[in-house]
């Protein structure tokens, strides 16, 4: 099929960093929420039947903090975004079983869930420190 727009085939690797950046920040700033306002996140690992909801709360936070900003800097990117991607599956799952007590929308979960998968098969690309074997 002809392509309509061929010379911006060039910039293939451009691609991976803006979904690697956009979904690092997001994580890095959902940890953040989670380890700042442990209150509200221990009541929902709680509600969610997860024992000890405060180990929750802080490990969930570490979490989405380390390996969004490894997405960020592009370090690690494929361990990075299978971490995200467990992370977006659980809450995905979560939301579907109990859509009244997780924040968010599971179309944003499925977006994360797609985004970490993507990121996983084709690497960091452009601007960052991981090197392609």
């Amino acid at each position: 099929m002809l392509n309509p727009f061929p010379d911006l085939l060039a910039f293939g690797l451009v691609a991976p960093l803006l979904l690697r950046v956009a979904v690092g920040l997001m994580f890095v700033n959902a940890g953040i929420k989670k380890l700042c306002r442990k209150s509200w996140v221990i009541s929902l690992f709680e509600r969610l039947n997860l024992k000890p909801a405060s180990s929750y709360a802080v490990a969930f936070g570490v979490v989405e903090v380390v390996s969004g900003f490894l997405l960020v800097v592009g370090l690690f990117t494929q361990i990075a975004s299978l971490a995200t991607l467990v992370v977006s599956v659980f809450m995905l799952y979560e939301k579907n079983k109990r859509p009244a007590e997780m924040p968010g929308s599971r179309g944003v979960f499925l977006l994360l869930c797609i985004i970490s998968l993507s990121l996983l098969f084709s690497g960091a690309g452009f601007l960052a420190f991981d090197v392609p074997l």
